[in-house]
């Protein structure tokens, strides 16, 4: 197989180890080993946080040892930890394995993007999308085979051996995705040989500072940060609101998300490969609005098939944004930079996803579903005119000077 399918293949292997283990079995384990609301929320979410510290360390480091040696470090993260989940038997050592856990996807993940960027050439907007979408896949498929193990033979919820038996399956899946990295993952290398410790320590600050100080890396980076602010308050709320004031079902809540989620995957290779033929701006600008305006419409919904329409926009509008985003900042950013790029890109993708439930939370519980959906898909249009000042026309596709930025 080519590098991309290589890649594709691994990755695949990788979200469906990291996905058996974290949705629905963790809230569940750690609800199973005493845990309250609140310490459900801190071990799901304490992998993020990992996310938030180490993407951008993690890129920028793969700029100056390699892609490879990084993306197999992420590897052996996805390999070894899942068995860490079979001794566990406190919340507290949940919590550690959980952090600790996060630090695959913190390292795997914006290198691998910087490798499918690397190879992509001109099809950056449809390769990047097509490795995202394999890895929705991968997701999908772990939390529903995660959930019948722990529905099934149980009287009265799931115990000890059925967690074990997924984080057993989860580990045998991160195993695969590491012996396969190992062997198929020999991408050519693009780092100067012969520099000492202190050198590299020099072109790993210079890469995180380049990238950090270009205004339109950073503003397109913050447009999925924003989008994905929006998605993990929808993730949070939407079960929550279409079960208890829209009066539907679980499944029905289920359906919805799930809808949404499939709309993305399979919109976002079409949607690259517009954005590679027409431009990446007007496609960010339109999947803000679409992501805007059905966010904000959620809270006056009140029947299953006017909230399957808003899910269905909604997912239209993330795959716009998404498909586009990741694949700009490629662009703005010499190819030496892409690990320390996608990095930054990674890290305030994080910051978005993780704030997202906790400002929702904060503010439907103080001025309810309709006053607050509103506001936070303001933030989305108030994004739009900030992109196309600071992200001009002219510059989606130029690296600037090595002396004026990434």
């Amino acid at each position: 197989m080519d590098p991309f399918k290589n890649l594709c293949t691994v990755g695949f292997l990788a979200r469906f180890s990291y996905a058996l283990a974290r949705n629905p079995v963790l809230p569940l384990f750690a609800l199973f080993l005493g845990a309250g609301p609140e310490a459900i929320g801190l071990a799901v979410g304490i992998s993020t946080v990992t996310g938030i510290f180490f993407k951008l360390p993690a890129g920028a480091l793969s700029d100056v040892v390699g892609r490879r040696r990084t993306m197999l470090a992420g590897l052996v993260v996805f390999g070894v930890m899942p068995f860490a989940y079979l001794f566990i038997e406190s919340y507290s050592a949940l919590v550690i394995v959980r952090f600790l856990h996060g630090l695959a996807t913190a390292i795997y993940g914006p290198v691998a993007m910087a490798v499918v960027a690397d190879v992509a050439g001109a099809r950056k907007g449809e390769l990047l999308s097509w490795f995202s979408s394999v890895g929705i896949i991968g997701t999908l498929l772990g939390a529903p085979i995660g959930g019948f193990i722990l529905d099934t033979g149980a009287n009265g919820g799931p115990v000890m051996w059925q967690f074990r038996l997924v984080f057993a399956l989860s580990s045998l899946a991160g195993v695969a995705a590491m012996i396969l990295g190992f062997r198929t993952l020999g991408i050519e290398e693009k780092v100067e040989h012969g520099l000492g410790f202190g050198a590299r320590l020099a072109k790993f600050r210079e890469g995180i500072r380049e990238v950090l100080s270009d205004k339109r890396i950073v503003t397109a980076s913050s447009m999925e940060g924003v989008q994905n602010m929006t998605m993990g308050a929808l993730e949070a709320f939407l079960p929550v609101y279409a079960v208890k004031v829209a009066g539907l079902s679980e499944f029905q809540a289920g359906l919805l998300w799930g809808a949404q989620i499939v709309v993305t995957m399979f919109s976002k290779p079409l949607m690259g490969r517009v954005s590679d033929s027409r431009g990446r701006r007007p496609l960010i600008v339109a999947g803000l609005a679409l992501c805007a305006f059905s966010f904000a419409a959620v809270p006056f919904m009140g029947g299953f098939w006017t909230l399957l329409a808003a899910s269905l926009v909604f997912g239209l509008g993330e795959a716009l944004v998404t498909s586009s985003s990741a694949a700009m900042v490629a662009d703005l950013c010499r190819e030496r930079h892409f690990g320390s790029a996608m990095g930054a890109f990674g890290t305030i993708f994080d910051v978005g996803h993780a704030s997202g439930p906790i400002l929702a939370g904060l503010l439907v519980g103080w001025m309810g579903y309709r006053v607050s959906f509103p506001l936070m898909a303001a933030v989305l249009f108030a994004a739009i005119p900030l992109f196309l000042k600071y992200v001009p026309q002219e510059d989606c596709h130029a690296p600037l000077d090595r002396h004026a930025g990434c």
